[in-house]
């Protein structure tokens, strides 16, 4: 026992210091050995139907819309309009570059063998096979790429409820976020394009200054750095501090994508086919509710992008 305890020991301390550069790894395997998670799955059989969580996620966005349509100062006001003072960059981003296989190579091992309801295979089985068919997932992916075009396959989510807390009556549908899942292959095409637009926000200096969230070498921790810095700053000189804090709910769920679209184009510089791939990425996209073995109705999708894409 002692010497299982010391290599158990061993083990998660080669594995903490190999990670430490990676704090999303280490979070959850801490998560892990202490058995704390922020959302799990309802333990036991629920009245809700998949149809119920379905409407209630629906009705949330468009209530949340409506509110925010009646604060907005004049009728018919919008984002857009006030958008169209702001100089946009002087480069821009006119089409995404085809890739080669070493570079799929290298996103496809990368990715985590996650699978979903709309995967054919298992994605570990997938992964095992992907050398035998590699040649045709990177024309796949290339095509999508020149031709600015998003296959409709790819724009099928299907959506987990989850529970926020485990403390959480499982009961109330507003105690439950939705997750979505899509569908593997679709995810490394969104990596190849999220690598290049990164890559060229980052060459321009087109990221936010004090961005720190979807940033590389940014997270949490530098904002709360930021944050922390300044307030010590400002002591020093014998001033008060004021810290407002703005948590915004359904963000990603409630983004208009004729404004996503707008300031793409407009403050980003994201022209012709790299234009029409966001186009179709965000047009035409449905998603259903799977929950208790029982899948939901399919439901267009007007607003919002599935969380982590």
């Amino acid at each position: 026992m002692k010497a299982l305890r010391h290599a158990r020991a061993a083990y998660y301390s080669s594995l903490i210091e190999e990670n430490k550069g990676n704090p999303r790894y280490l979070f959850s395997t801490v998560a892990r050995l202490t058995e704390s998670h922020g959302s799990i799955e309802p333990c036991s059989p629920l009245a809700l139907s998949s149809n119920d969580f379905l409407s209630f996620f629906n009705n949330k966005i468009l209530d949340i819309r409506d509110k925010i349509g009646n604060l907005l100062p004049l009728p018919g006001a919008d984002t857009v309009d006030t958008a169209e003072t702001v100089p946009g960059p002087d480069i821009s981003l006119d089409c995404f570059s085809p890739i080669d296989l070493s570079e799929l190579y290298s996103i496809f091992s990368a990715s985590k063998p996650s699978t979903c309801l709309l995967d054919p295979i298992p994605t570990k089985l997938f992964k095992e096979v992907f050398p035998l068919v590699s040649n045709s997932i990177l024309v796949m992916i290339n095509s999508s790429l020149l031709a600015g075009y998003v296959p409709q396959a790819f724009k099928v989510a299907v959506i987990k409820p989850l529970l926020k807390k485990p403390t959480l009556d499982s009961g109330t549908r507003a105690n439950y976020r939705p997750i979505s899942n899509l569908p593997f292959i679709s995810k490394i095409l969104e990596k190849v394009v999220a690598n290049q637009l990164r890559d060229f926000l980052h060459d321009n200096s087109l990221f936010e200054e004090f961005q720190s969230g979807f940033r590389v070498h940014h997270s949490t921790e530098t904002a709360l750095v930021k944050v922390t810095n300044d307030l010590l700053l400002a002591s020093d000189r014998g001033l008060l501090s004021v810290l407002v804090l703005l948590d915004l709910s359904a963000a990603f769920d409630t983004i208009d994508h004729r404004i996503l679209l707008y300031r793409l184009e407009h403050l980003l510089g994201i022209t012709g086919t790299a234009l029409s791939w966001f186009e179709s990425y965000l047009s035409d996209r449905s998603q259903f509710v799977h929950f208790n073995v029982e899948s939901s109705m399919h439901t267009k999708v007007y607003h919002g992008v599935p969380q982590g894409s």
